[in-house]
């Protein structure tokens, strides 16, 4: 709202600069007469200066607010977005490139703000077009027709222009977002890059995309240069014939020299507009197209939300019910990772998940906070079914740590107290010491003020997973759910850390998914999962005995390193 009133406060301001700018012509021809016929100049002189004081003052506070209304548009489609962003829930993020995403977000919003900017200064333009063509018609119509003649042919070539950027318009931004793409992936993945000595051949695929975005620029640069001149100097033309037929009229005596003046004024200021044309046109198909690309993701509704009478949790025990599940990826073609999936896992429990590669049990871990719905069935927390329960407070009953923990680019203090922010300083550092990170937290030269890089890359795996699962110590969440977040960790320390989990919260439900014996060793009961169900459930030392599938899966898959992974 208070851009809008700045906008269109500027917008009046404007108009009163153009107006003292139109009547610059005529005091000047005016005057110009007045000289002519002996009389004193000085009256014209005043008018002039005030006219021109009138004109600096308006003007700058018209192009002042317009572009301050249109940076501050700028920022609140940018607030927009990145809000919007973060509502939008994992399907989207399954089915959308982050290269398209950061495009949108920077230079497709950046083409919006430019035509907020230079939009309304054509238009304004056009505005004193209309009030010099009116004074032109009080003073003289055939001589103003003989000006204006030249105009359409300028509309003419404009709209050619037009015509033919648009579409290449649309190929331009979608070139500049696949580059986008590119760099973000290979900067998220130079380690791997490096790794596999592929530098030259990721500089060769950059260098294709950029020879494609070349293309399409050089597609929307060409017209733009056969078409920009003619409508620069077609207006040209006008004044040349103002100069010739004004010019024998005022031999003739039929005209003022003073009014032929004002004329050839008005027209190099009827030329202005139309020297900026081609320059908004090009413009305005670059807004038009990044507009419909921004409004693609405002558009977009997450498709997971809080129901409008959604339940809270205010106290949640932990018990997590799986009631013949069905689910399926929306970007999975229709494979059905869990077909019948049914299983209840008690408050304060802790059970491990095992199941070959594949199997869905990282499945059953996003399904739980309600990440993903189900196709079919229910998954229900104490007794109340996800999909009916309050976003936050699910969320803040239920955490998971993975085991490609995401650290931001940050201190180690910040990216543990991301959890709760307000947390005070001697609870970070006790989910520290819970997490078994503490030891090598104080062998660091900034202790817990160390920055950890994007990533949190300049750590090894394992610390990583330490440091993630500190965070979610410090959320302190009735059901913890651990997808190999203990998998670059030694059996030493995983014991320690569950032992700290133990004594944090006795009532805590936690989930296990892993291959290593160690870890599912430490869990009260173990489900195994096979072809989307439940094959079997029981105590480590019962299936083992008993399940001969069970004991293929951790001959195949588990793995005991003696080291963190670096």
């Amino acid at each position: 709202m208070v851009q809008k009133w700045t906008f269109l406060a500027s917008i009046g301001a404007g108009m009163i600069g153009i107006a003292a700018q139109v009547a610059v012509p005529v005091m000047l021809g005016a005057g110009i007469d007045a000289v002519a016929e002996g009389k004193s100049p000085t009256t014209f002189v005043v008018v002039l200066a005030i006219l021109a004081v009138v004109r600096f003052v308006f003007g700058f506070t018209y192009r002042f607010g317009l572009f301050r209304s249109a940076l501050r548009i700028e920022n609140d489609l940018r607030n927009l977005m990145y809000e919007r962003l973060t509502e939008l829930s994992f399907d989207f993020w399954d089915r959308t490139q982050s290269g398209q995403v950061i495009s949108r977000a920077n230079s497709d919003i950046r083409s919006i703000q430019l035509l907020f900017a230079f939009g309304p200064l054509v238009a304004m333009q056009v505005v004193m077009f209309v009030f010099a063509v009116i004074v032109m018609v009080l003073v003289d119509i055939p001589l103003t027709l003989v000006a204006i003649a030249p105009l359409p042919f300028v509309y003419w070539v404009g709209v050619r222009l037009r015509n033919k950027i648009f579409p290449l318009q649309w190929v331009v931004t979608a070139r500049q977002a696949e580059l986008a793409t590119i760099v973000d992936e290979n900067i998220q993945g130079i380690r791997v890059v490096k790794a596999f000595n592929q530098e030259s051949t990721q500089v060769q695929h950059l260098a294709r995309s950029a020879r494609r975005l070349r293309w399409a620029g050089t597609a929307v640069v060409d017209p733009r240069a056969r078409h920009a001149p003619g409508m620069e100097s077609i207006p040209r033309l006008g004044l040349a014939l103002v100069l010739l037929y004004g010019g024998l009229q005022a031999i003739e005596g039929s005209i003022a020299i003073g009014d032929l003046v004002a004329f050839s004024t008005y027209v190099v200021l009827l030329s202005t507009p139309f020297r900026m044309l081609g320059f908004i046109l090009i413009q305005w198909q670059r807004a038009g197209a990044a507009a419909l690309r921004v409004f693609d993701i405002l558009d977009e509704e997450p498709s997971i939300v809080s129901p409008p009478d959604a339940t809270g949790l205010p106290k949640p025990v932990g018990r997590i019910e799986f009631d013949t599940v069905r689910f399926a990826y929306p970007t999975g073609e229709g494979e059905t990772v869990l077909d019948g999936f049914t299983a209840t896992i008690e408050p304060g429990e802790s059970v491990a998940i095992v199941g070959a590669t594949g199997s869905g049990k990282s499945t059953l871990a996003r399904l739980i906070p309600r990440f993903y719905d189900v196709d079919d069935g229910a998954v229900r927390v104490d007794g109340h079914d996800v999909r009916s329960l309050d976003l936050r407070d699910l969320r803040t009953a239920v955490a998971t740590v993975t085991d490609d923990p995401f650290l931001f680019a940050a201190s180690i203090h910040d990216n543990v107290a991301f959890a709760r922010p307000d947390a005070p300083d001697h609870e970070v550092h006790a989910a520290i010491a819970d997490a078994a990170a503490g030891e090598f937290v104080a062998e660091l030269r900034d202790g817990v003020a160390t920055e950890v890089g994007e990533r949190g890359l300049t750590l090894s795996g394992g610390q990583r997973q330490r440091l993630a699962i500190a965070r979610t110590l410090l959320a302190d969440p009735t059901v913890l759910i651990l997808d190999d977040a203990t998998s670059a960790i030694d059996v030493a320390v995983e014991e320690r850390i569950h032992q700290a989990l133990e004594a944090r919260r006795a009532d805590r439900t936690t989930i296990l998914i892993a291959h290593r014996l160690s870890t599912i060793a430490l869990a009260d009961r173990v489900i195994l999962l096979d072809g989307g169900r439940v094959a079997a459930t029981g105590t480590h030392d019962e299936l083992l005995a008993t399940n001969p599938r069970y004991a293929a899966i951790l001959a195949d898959g588990s793995v005991e390193p003696a080291e963190e992974t670096a």
